[in-house]
């Protein structure tokens, strides 16, 4: 935060009482960081005191309040020890028309609004905008015969075609009453100074085409009784002739030169020389919702204006930038539909084609923010008349309903046919499968606007069933197809009783082939406590003794032979493909959680099943065997398990789905913060805290813990990480403590991290972050 004080006051003596100046004086700088520091509660109000600095040398003045926040204190100086600025800062959560609503009292006091410089991270249907942000840079000027330099002053004026002034249409800051024209401060005797100074301009946007700024120079002298002298302006157009804006840029202008002669005809008098020795530069930024600096995207808006180009003008969408297209995301899907409502035969493809392009883009982890958007004009906004018709016909070339149902048939046939091939041999068949693979659960919310519960998963079952059962198709087609499993576990169709009792047998299925074979544990793992979370969620709102049963035939056996596996290799150190030794734990939650949920019908049921006594002897065995192991580990404190479970618990309550509130719409992220703030960094401190009371146990949950941890650290939290960092630090330093090095934590990360981000839930950035470790 940045406040400038200037005096508008005469600035030299026998200077005529007419003619006023604006002289720097002095600056002062807030840190909104320690605002945030020093305020504990929301609406709480405090002041802060800030110290006002003068420049030791005007010429930097434009940069003093770079120069106080680096401390160059050899660059400024305080005054006054008693001489500064009171402030008062009280900080309200939650969006403007509710902040309004629950504090009548500040808005009654003349509160002023500022927006941000810039377009903010989500811009929703209806918010309309239209501001052009202009940066006084700098000037070089000659002295003109002088023997000393000028004290220039800038007018600067917004002028439309005709050569009226348009009226308040200046800002100076926020709050401040709008005007016509704007003087600049002036420096004393500098021919080249530098300003930095911002004004706002909030132009209307039918005044936009035509309009300039003229900046006038004027030199103020005590020598003169009557005007400021002017010799020169400068001016620059707000749009080019193609109907673009000006760009987001420097733009260095010409100065021209005005005779003395001719100073009280200006600006009628229209022939003047442009000074080749002179300049003067400004910067702007457009902050608009209805102008743009993209001539495609222009062209698109006007499409009525170039009627022969209207398939050009389409197919050059794709050719326009993606933050281009969502800040104009409400006027472009407008446009299309109209262009679709005037010529449906022959647009219509395009048009299509332009929707889907654009359905793509906000896939992309970039723009992904920007769903809500589209959902919000889809429900609120949309208005494509003949849409819904022709955009149905053109995807099923005017079938009936039932002609498209039965299209849609076909279509999960031939992605069927495609998974069951063999794809080992052939590298393009592979990016074609990972593709489809890759793709398939986030059709699944459409797919149910059309299609019963039943339906839908009766299609994600032939798809799924149709991969091969086979795990040895390679290693990256097997993660491809575990990670699909796991999307549809978490999709909101497996949360449906009837839907996940047609589900579940092919998941198990695949689960249980990949549990026999030893592959892609750490993947197993996930989802199947997804499962058990999913299952004892539903325990509490109905009968899920089927979909227990279906878990005890197809994964007791095989988790308990699984855990027998693990407990041999780890004391072997033999490896374990996707998996960590330490991360059996994990294993022995999903086989707790299973034995929880049976209950005595589950248990009797398995009783008898067993076809002797020698396959009932082997179970036992197996099942005696796994808790001998784990009650005589140890490395681990007679407490492991319940503060493993307690770890493993906050880790699901951090990233469960529900609170996962970049997911969410603005105004209900906004709704939940405000109420309950982000129980993810609360559970986070919790963990932390926890972990800190283990002391010298923490020895025994390294490397176990790292997985569960690291898996924390992908929720895109800046403060979740910024509490979890410092775990890993901690559990290098107690091994380094116990074994002189920290090679197990270290190869422990390495292995996580390249398993996360080839899965997919990790980037380059997220390696990028640890490599600091």
């Amino acid at each position: 935060m940045r406040a400038t004080v200037g005096k508008t006051n005469s600035i030299l003596a026998r200077c005529p009482p007419h003619l006023h100046y604006r002289r720097p004086y002095g600056c002062a700088v807030l840190s909104i960081m320690d605002v945030l520091q020093s305020i504990s509660e929301i609406k709480e109000e405090k002041d802060f005191v800030l110290k006002v600095y003068t420049c030791n040398n005007e010429n930097e003045w434009c940069q003093i309040h770079e120069n106080i926040i680096r401390k160059s204190s050899t660059k400024y100086t305080a005054p006054s020890s008693n001489y500064g600025l009171i402030i008062s800062l009280q900080l309200l959560r939650g969006d403007m028309e509710q902040i309004r609503r629950e504090n009548p009292m500040i808005f009654n006091r003349g509160v002023s609004v500022t927006r941000k410089l810039g377009f903010p991270d989500v811009i929703m249907p209806g918010d309309i905008r239209n501001d052009l942000y202009l940066t006084l840079e700098k000037g070089d000027f000659e002295r003109g015969g002088k023997s000393v330099q000028k004290n220039i002053e800038v007018t600067m004026y917004v002028l439309y075609a005709d050569g009226e002034i348009l009226k308040d249409c200046i800002s100076l800051g926020s709050g401040e009453p709008s005007r016509s024209a704007y003087h600049s401060f002036v420096l004393y005797h500098n021919n080249s100074p530098r300003w930095g100074e911002i004004i706002k301009l909030p132009i209307p946007i039918d005044r936009f085409r035509g309009s300039h700024l003229r900046f006038e120079f004027r030199h103020c002298s005590t020598k003169d009784k009557g005007e400021k002298k002017l010799f020169g302006f400068a001016f620059t157009p707000l749009m080019r002739d193609d109907g673009t804006t000006l760009s987001d840029d420097i733009h260095e202008l010409y100065v021209y030169k005005v005779p003395i002669l001719l100073c009280r005809l200006f600006p009628y008098f229209l022939i003047f020389q442009r000074s080749t020795k002179e300049t003067f530069s400004v910067s702007t930024q457009l902050s608009s919702t209805k102008l743009t600096q993209n001539v495609d995207l222009l062209a698109l808006l006007k499409w009525k204006a170039y009627p022969d180009r209207v398939m050009d003008i389409l197919g050059r969408l794709r050719h326009v930038s993606g933050e281009e297209i969502v800040k104009f995301l409400q006027d472009i899907l407008d446009t299309l539909f109209v262009v679709l409502d005037d010529n449906t035969e022959k647009y219509g493809l395009l048009v299509f084609q332009s929707l889907v392009f654009i359905i793509n883009l906000l896939r992309d982890s970039k723009y992904f923010h920007f769903r809500p958007v589209m959902d919000t004009y889809i429900q609120k906004h949309f208005a494509g008349a003949l849409a819904y018709n022709s955009a149905f016909q053109k995807a099923t070339c005017g079938m009936e309903e039932e002609q498209f149902r039965s299209s849609i048939q076909e279509l999960f046939q031939s992605i069927r046919f495609v998974l069951s091939l063999d794809s080992r041999s052939s590298e393009t068949l592979i990016f074609t499968q990972a593709a489809l693979l890759n793709s398939f659960p986030a059709i699944f919310d459409e797919l149910l606007q059309m299609f019963t519960v039943q339906e839908v998963a009766e299609f994600v079952r032939g798809t799924l069933g149709s991969m091969p059962s086979t795990v040895h198709i390679g290693q990256s087609m097997d993660v491809v197809k575990l990670q699909s499993i796991a999307r549809t576990v978490d999709s909101r169709l497996f949360s449906f009783s009837e839907s996940r009792r047609i589900l579940l047998p092919v998941v198990l299925h695949h689960i249980h082939l990949h549990l026999r074979q030893q592959k892609e544990l750490l993947i197993c793992s996930g989802i199947l406590s997804s499962i058990f979370s999913i299952i004892k969620t539903s325990s509490l709102e109905g009968d899920v003794v089927e979909e227990v049963e279906m878990m005890v035939e197809s994964l007791l056996d095989v988790l308990l032979q699984t855990l027998l596996t693990i407990m041999s290799k780890s004391q072997s150190q033999e490896a374990v493909r996707g998996f960590s030794f330490g991360q059996q734990g994990e294993y022995v939650s999903c086989l707790l959680s299973l034995l929880r949920q049976m209950s005595d019908t589950h248990f009797q049921h398995l009783l008898d099943n067993f076809q002797s006594k020698d396959e009932l002897k082997e179970f036992l065995l197996k099942i005696f065997c796994v808790f001998r192991n784990l009650m005589k580990m140890s490395v681990f404190p007679r407490d492991w398990m319940v503060w493993n479970s307690y770890f493993s618990l906050a880790v699901l309550f951090i990233n469960q789905p529900s609170l996962q509130l970049e997911n969410a719409t603005p105004a209900k992220r906004k709704k939940i913060l405000d109420k309950y703030g982000d129980m993810r960094v609360m559970m986070a401190y919790e963990l932390f805290s926890m972990w800190q009371n283990l002391g010298e146990h923490k020895i025994h949950f390294i490397p176990g813990m790292i997985g569960p941890f690291l898996g924390v650290t992908l929720v895109p939290q800046p403060e979740v990480r910024n509490i979890m960092i410092p775990i890993f630090h901690d559990m290098m330093d107690w091994e380094q403590r116990k074994n002189g090095n920290f090679k197990q934590v270290e190869a422990e990360l390495i292995d996580k991290l390249d398993s996360l981000v080839s899965e997919g839930k990790g980037d380059e950035n997220y390696r990028e972050l640890f490599s600091l470790l």
